[in-house]
């Protein structure tokens, strides 16, 4: 078992000496673009220069992210941000959109690319398919107990998990609510946190019933189980948090991994919602997980604040120099300072001899050791000194101060810079000039659905239904199937599938490359679901000739405009009706609230709007759909797609029915309905 890195965050220079000095192994930060916290302060390219440079004077490694999605216009851009990563010496990118990958791919193949927590890997099988693609490290889902974790370990690569700091409600990277309710992204680093906001299963919220609300994730009194299920980092949550949460916070974890006792009190106070919780880690998340900020939480941690600010006022000792002085007449003196196996040799002006009184080797080993404000504790002084010699406590200061100034320049010039060459990287992709127009496909929650429709539509069916669909006669050719979005037994997921190839059934929709893979391996063909956020070109090119996927469904957050201009060698398609799932959850917000008897599977907000509940209890999950459903009847004409997903999710055979004649008559929406989120 090693001992895991302590990982900080660091929305600004103000927070880096905090995570520093309180005993950050590493950092992760964000440039001025694609970062999940776009609303941070984040680092100009001067001020990354000077974060990594300083990171690397304390030996502490610098993570970028470059975690949201990117847009057709926006891959020059990206690449640029991953240039200026390679010249500033970042140690690792954390990345969402597999564009991003490619591009390092083809232009740095040496950085070390972590597979962000954005990308919704929570399997065993997730982690063997970055493994597979060459990503250095998973950053797991939130959710995920003990044993995920350790499974996802023993596959060999890096795992880094959350150890404290808030948690979403939603699955990371599946949480579409701030677009709907805001148009701010989540998955373009402009989440507005509008799951804080009051909803209530019961109707028309209070203004402190907020049930999509939980409390912080907080497991630093468990970190000895997380090392010994092989995750390799705890991850601290909070680049939107200032300075002295980053202290408190990596201070407290940092004493944990080093088997120290910890504040868990001051932890609290500097922020928490009705405090912590570990229940994710156990695989039992209940009512007990949620939690709101209270009046007194923000009272707390306003009397924690100047307490706090002690934690990193100084540097952090993280290493010990030792020193071998030589002073002799008529010569250079001589100060070698070696530490954690480098060594380096300064030069000072000969020693005059002494008028009144010599400085004795007591004297000046006392004066080499003087190294407050510094990050070094003295370790062995060694003096040799001719007898009657002078040598000035100024002479001392200098000779110490540039033997430390070499070291660490040494240090920082360790850590490897990856070369970038751009010169293979093309965005230019041709469009074929043929105009489609989008045939329709029914997704179904359940077969009395897809029986209200013509008989012998295309067809996606849960993996649930599978053996109900063969056994009713209908034609398994016409169905393609879709997995499970949050799989919690992959063994029994993977029996399922089995069997349903044995039914005759091929093609199987996935949402991430842990899907992808468990359906290729099964001999399947995979589509892809609406959950791989396709948002670029290049991203779906990685999908289509890289993963063998036959059929895209592109991200709802792109304007049809540009769904329509997906250049691919494979079918691309869009959602055009349904109720979108805003979030998938793995505790239901309407069981904590009112129990499962008073479930009336809806919950209200503030406004007064109705989102219905998918329950998927026997699977592990729910789903929060949008109060209004996508409606693009009217556009099919004007979308150059492969085809376009009619989802019927709560809908009852009668509405679908009646919804599916509405598009087969191209007819305009009546009623509550969007067009699908614009993101920026």
């Amino acid at each position: 078992m090693s001992r895991p890195e302590v990982l900080s965050p660091c929305g600004g220079p103000e927070s880096l000496p905090a995570a520093i000095n309180s005993g950050a192994d590493a950092v992760y930060l964000g440039a001025k673009n694609f970062s999940a916290r776009h609303n941070a302060v984040n680092f100009s390219d001067a001020e990354l220069f000077e974060a990594v440079r300083e990171c690397h004077r304390n030996g502490v490694l610098v993570y970028l992210t470059v975690n949201t999605v990117v847009l057709p216009d926006e891959l020059k851009s990206a690449a640029d941000v991953i240039k200026l990563a390679c010249e500033a010496g970042i140690d690792g990118l954390i990345v969402q959109d597999m564009a991003i990958y490619e591009i390092v791919k083809k232009a740095c193949p040496e950085m070390p690319v972590h597979a962000s927590t954005q990308m919704s890997l929570h399997t065993r099988m997730g982690a063997y398919a970055a493994k597979e693609l060459g990503f250095k490290r998973v950053v797991a889902a939130r959710e995920l107990p003990l044993g995920t974790l350790q499974k996802m370990a023993d596959t060999g690569i890096e795992i880094e998990a959350f150890a404290h700091g808030a948690l979403c409600m939603c699955v990371s990277g599946q949480c579409y609510l701030s677009a709907a309710m805001g148009g701010r992204s989540a998955n373009r680093g402009l989440c507005a946190g509008a799951c804080r906001l009051p909803f209530s299963a019961k109707g028309l919220p209070g203004e402190d019933e907020r049930a999509l609300s939980l409390k912080d994730l907080s497991y630093c009194h468990r970190v000895k189980e997380l090392a010994e299920a092989g995750v390799t980092s705890l991850k601290i949550e909070g680049r939107m948090k200032r300075p002295e949460y980053v202290a408190a916070s990596t201070n407290a974890l940092r004493k944990a991994v080093d088997g120290e006792d910890f504040d868990g009190g001051l932890l609290r106070a500097v922020f928490s919602r009705s405090g912590f919780t570990d229940s994710y880690l156990d695989g039992n998340p209940g009512k007990e997980i949620f939690g709101a900020r209270l009046k007194e939480d923000v009272t707390a941690a306003r009397d924690a604040l100047p307490e706090l600010k002690k934690l990193y006022e100084k540097p952090m000792k993280r290493f010990t120099v030792d020193f071998d002085f030589s002073a002799k007449a008529g010569e250079e003196i001589l100060l070698k300072a070696s530490c954690d196996g480098d060594s380096v040799t300064v030069f000072g002006d000969a020693p005059e001899a002494a008028l009144t009184r010599a400085t004795t080797s007591d004297e000046i080993s006392e004066q080499l050791s003087k190294l407050g404000g510094t990050i070094y504790n003295a370790g062995k002084i060694d003096v040799k000194t001719d007898s009657g010699l002078m040598i000035p406590k100024s002479a001392l200061n200098r000779l110490r101060r540039m033997a430390l100034e070499k070291l660490d320049e040494n240090r920082i010039n360790s850590f490897k810079k990856p070369a970038f060459d751009g010169s293979g990287l093309s965005f230019d992709f041709p469009m074929l000039l043929i105009l489609k127009r989008p045939r329709l496909r029914a997704k179904v929650e359940n077969l009395n659905q897809l029986k209200a429709l013509p008989e012998g539509t295309e067809a996606v069916i849960p993996l649930r239904e599978a053996a109900s669909y063969a056994d009713s006669g209908l034609d398994v050719k016409k169905a393609a199937l879709y997995l499970p979005r949050l799989i919690n037994d992959e063994e029994k997921t993977a029996e399922e599938l089995r069997f349903a190839k044995k039914l005759g059934f091929d093609m199987v929709e996935c949402g991430n490359i842990g899907q992808i893979k468990l359906a290729r391996e099964l001999g399947f063909t995979p589509s892809g679901g609406f959950g791989l956020n396709i948002t670029n070109s290049l991203s779906a090119r990685f999908y289509s000739l890289e993963q063998g996927v036959k059929r895209l469904t592109l991200s709802p957050e792109l304007k049809p405009s540009a769904q329509s201009c997906i250049a691919v060698p494979a079918e691309t398609g869009a959602i055009v009706y349904g109720r979108l799932p805003l979030m998938i959850t793995r505790c239901c917000p309407i069981a904590a609230e009112v129990g499962c008897k008073a479930c009336k599977k809806r919950l209200i907000d503030r406004t007064g709007e109705e989102f219905k509940i998918l329950c998927h209890k026997n699977e592990g999950y729910f789903e929060l759909l949008n109060s209004r459903p996508i409606w693009l009847a009217d556009k099919l004409g004007s979308l150059n797609l492969d085809y376009g997903d009619v989802w019927f999710t709560a809908e009852r055979p009668e509405e679908c029915r009646k919804i599916w004649e509405d598009f087969s008559g191209e007819l305009s929406p009546s009623g509550k309905f969007t067009r699908g989120f614009k993101i920026k």
